[in-house]
């Protein structure tokens, strides 16, 4: 039987290892974001998703709800990051809703879909049963609880942009639908979105 050196034992490892990290690298491009099939589909009552794919994205589904004589919501949120830096954003970023996702669903529906670097969704829901009567909710109010996730980020991510991106809903997807629904989607870097429903409703006296 003849014996195989030492040396090139190590020759023949080499290639899978150096095959195995360009396959890694090479992932760390793609960042895919999606919700397909039947997802979903039928769901009834509170419904809230967050998907992202990629660094450093910030995601927040926040309700409120109050009942009584005097009742009130008030919702604040803050996540804070400092610090991060990221070498290049992805080369393809997509973030797609598809197939028969939430089909004939109801309710509060909230999504946040991100793909990408540094990214902030936020959807806001609140409801208030009051005997206080209906109330007005002011521009600068709506504006203050959409920005509560964006204040604290260092600039990581907003490099520049390449690549393909694209976000999607197929017409199959959330067909029949009743009820709130609040979608975030994003496929980039260093983006802001939000959706702020506010609802005050008299009760009986």
């Amino acid at each position: 039987m003849k014996r195989v050196p030492w040396p090139l034992l190590i020759l023949a490892l080499a290639p899978p290892l150096a095959l195995a990290d360009d396959y890694t690298g090479m992932l760390a491009y793609l960042d895919v974001a999606r919700i397909d099939g039947r997802a979903l589909a039928g769901a009834s009552g509170a419904i809230a998703v967050n998907q992202a794919a990629g660094d450093l994205n910030q995601q927040a589904n926040l309700r409120g709800l109050a009942r009584g004589g005097r009742a009130d919501v008030a919702i604040s949120a803050q996540q804070l990051q400092r610090g991060n830096r990221v070498l290049s954003a992805p080369l393809q970023a997509h973030a797609d809703i598809g197939g028969d996702a939430l089909a004939g669903a109801s309710g509060i529906a909230s999504i946040n879909q991100a793909s990408g670097i540094a990214n902030t969704t936020l959807n806001v829901v609140s409801a208030t049963l009051a005997r206080q009567g209906i109330r007005e909710t002011d521009d600068s109010a709506l504006a203050a609880e959409g920005s509560a996730l964006a204040g604290g980020r260092d600039d990581a991510g907003r490099g520049v942009a390449t690549g393909t991106r694209s976000v999607g809903v197929a017409s199959t997807a959330l067909r029949g639908f009743d009820g709130v629904l609040q979608l975030n989607q994003i496929a980039g870097s260093g983006n802001d979105t939000a959706n702020v429903l506010g609802l005050v409703v008299q009760d009986r006296p």
